[in-house]
């Protein structure tokens, strides 16, 4: 089909150019002579019709494009060559100071937001991070679960949004543009038909000029449109500015384009025809994507202002305020809907991102969850879902109620264990966000994640790599005084430390974590962390993560396993590099 459409492309421009050529051989050919009229007729119609083919077809070819391109990345996604190629990063998302978005790689290049998202707006990006990055309650996640399920076979409607505006990705700020919307009128609406009069008065005056008649009216009018604008032009300016600041005209036609493919969709399900009624008004099919269009042609009006046209019409037609008064109006009919149009818009992209996971991970399970008690969390065959499928390898991990509340994961060098806990961090977070998860099974209650798995030292702040770690450890313990269980995930404990502290102050800290009913792993290179286990029976268990030598190369199976490491392959690592220890 592109191929096609691509060849009739070709075609098409190069019939322009031969009717664009052929008319300037017939008009030299009949310089000075008798051209005629029919045939210059002819030759502008038959252009104008091939252009508007020519850009009818550019448009199809675009949208096939995209649409091969939507059937790439997913087949992408699922041999695991996603990476860098499909999908938003969610850069802008990015928090240091969050409990776990930057240590789990939630948002950025490679990123479980780049798996799932498949949103075509900004409050579609907004709301899949908002989930990502704050867990939902239960009763909230299981009404995601029923509507991922319904929209799961939906892949129609999945392309149909991806090859709208194919390729762009526009600017709407969706709180400017509410606060926007829902703001007072600030131009009377009584002035209207008195600037309409007046920039029609212009006009007329200008058509009598251009006649031969007198040009003393615009004298007259001259002094009223510049009364008018002195009056009106600040608070008229700031609506126009409060709409530029907002949004762009290309992204409110993203935006209505969007909203037309999903109000076209019928649904069965209860819950997905609802979210669908508060785009469609519940009785005006179309009353999100018309209304939302309408402020697209206002939006491009806005855009339009510093143009040397509209320039030149500011004063004669009260450009500014002409277009100040068709935003007010707007508001007026439509301001009180935005916000509501912008969550249902935006959870229902987020809804189709994750539902497109879920089609392309039909062996996934939805987690279970244990309301109320104790923390748990209990996870079989749990695998890392940024791993490619054929090297991830699966691992059963228990905490809480049946389990140790904590465990401590000595092992060598590369032999897994940040990937262990990001394994269950992540899949904690899937399963947080409404999500399938990456395990043969998940029961878990709802708890908030802390991690400390990444800490360096700060130049530019003055922070050593301890001190950054202490300060993320302060962190992952607030959220011990929120209503939820706490999950904890710590690499490399306290590394930055002699031996001895660390022994003395991890202990401590496993001690106020259980006391709090928190549960979690702590990784180590330090044997001295495993002797906490026999501080706390049953309550703390040591695990680990091994390697062997074989054929002259260390070989790593990443599973996990009971008890403490038995060796180390620090000395082993170092000779087979060249380094001679």
């Amino acid at each position: 089909m592109v191929a096609e459409r691509e060849r009739v492309h070709v075609r098409l421009g190069n019939a322009k150019v031969a009717i664009f050529l052929g008319a300037i051989v017939y008009g030299a050919v009949t310089l000075g002579g008798d051209p005629s009229l029919t045939v210059w007729v002819a030759l502008v119609a038959a252009y104008l019709a091939l252009a508007v083919w020519h850009e009818l077809t550019i448009r199809a070819m675009t949208r096939a494009e995209a649409a091969v391109r939507f059937y790439a990345d997913g087949i992408a996604r699922i041999e695991d060559r996603w990476v860098g190629t499909t999908g938003a990063t969610g850069d802008r998302f990015r928090n240091s100071d969050h409990p776990y978005a930057d240590d789990l790689d939630v948002f950025g290049r490679g990123s479980l937001f780049q798996l799932l998202s498949g949103a075509r707006t900004p409050m579609g990006e907004a709301r899949l991070a908002s989930w990502l990055s704050s867990a939902g309650e239960p009763p909230a996640i299981r009404e995601r679960h029923a509507r991922i399920v319904g929209l799961r076979p939906r892949i129609d409607l999945r392309e149909r949004i991806a090859v709208v505006n194919a390729g762009e990705h526009r600017r709407i700020e969706a709180d400017r543009l509410i606060a926007w919307a829902e703001a007072r009128s600030a131009v009377p609406r009584w002035v209207r038909p008195i600037a309409v009069l007046l920039a029609l008065a212009f006009a007329a005056t200008v058509v009598v000029v251009l006649f031969g008649g007198s040009a003393l009216p615009m004298a007259f009018l001259a002094p009223i449109d510049l009364a008018v604008l002195w009056w009106l032009f600040k608070p008229a300016n700031a609506v126009v500015d409060g709409l530029s600041s907002a949004t762009e005209s290309a992204g409110l036609d993203l935006l209505w384009r969007v909203i037309a493919e999903i109000e076209r969709e019928r649904f069965d399900d209860a819950a997905l025809s609802a979210l669908a009624a508060r785009l469609n008004g519940g009785g005006n099919a179309a009353a999100a994507s018309v209304g939302v269009a309408r402020l697209a042609r206002v939006s491009d009006w806005t855009d339009s202002r510093h143009n040397v046209f509209a320039r030149l019409l500011e004063i004669p037609a009260l450009f500014t305020l002409q277009v100040a008064f068709a935003a007010e109006s707007w508001k007026a009919r439509h301001g009180a809907q935005v916000r509501g149009w912008v969550d249902a818009v935006g959870e229902m992209e987020a809804l189709l991102s994750i539902a497109g996971y879920a089609f392309e991970h039909p062996a996934d399970p939805f987690p279970e969850f244990v309301e109320g008690g104790d923390a748990i969390f209990d996870g079989v065959d749990l695998a890392h879902p940024l791993i490619p499928a054929a090297t991830a390898v699966a691992n059963t991990v228990g905490l809480g109620p049946g389990h140790a509340s904590v465990l401590i994961v000595s092992g060598s060098n590369m032999s897994g264990k940040s990937t262990l806990m990001r394994t269950v961090g992540l899949n904690t977070v899937l399963a947080l966000a409404g999500a399938p998860v990456l395990a043969s099974r998940l029961r878990l209650t709802p708890v908030s994640v802390g991690t400390c798995l990444r800490h360096t030292d700060s130049l530019r702040e003055g922070r050593s790599g301890f001190y950054t770690e202490a300060l993320r450890l302060r962190l992952v313990c607030d959220l011990l005084d929120s209503p939820r269980r706490v999950i904890f995930l710590f690499d490399e404990l306290l590394s930055g430390t002699n031996s001895k502290d660390r022994r003395i102050a991890a202990e401590g800290l496993v001690r106020m974590l259980l006391a709090r009913r928190a549960i979690g792993m702590i990784t180590t290179h330090d044997l001295a962390l495993t002797e906490i286990a026999a501080m706390f029976p049953g309550e703390v268990r040591n695990v680990h993560l091994q390697d062997h030598v074989e054929d002259g190369q260390m070989r790593f199976d990443y599973k996990i396993r009971d008890g403490i490491i038995t060796h180390s392959n620090a000395l082993e690592l170092m000779r087979m590099i060249g380094l001679d220890v």
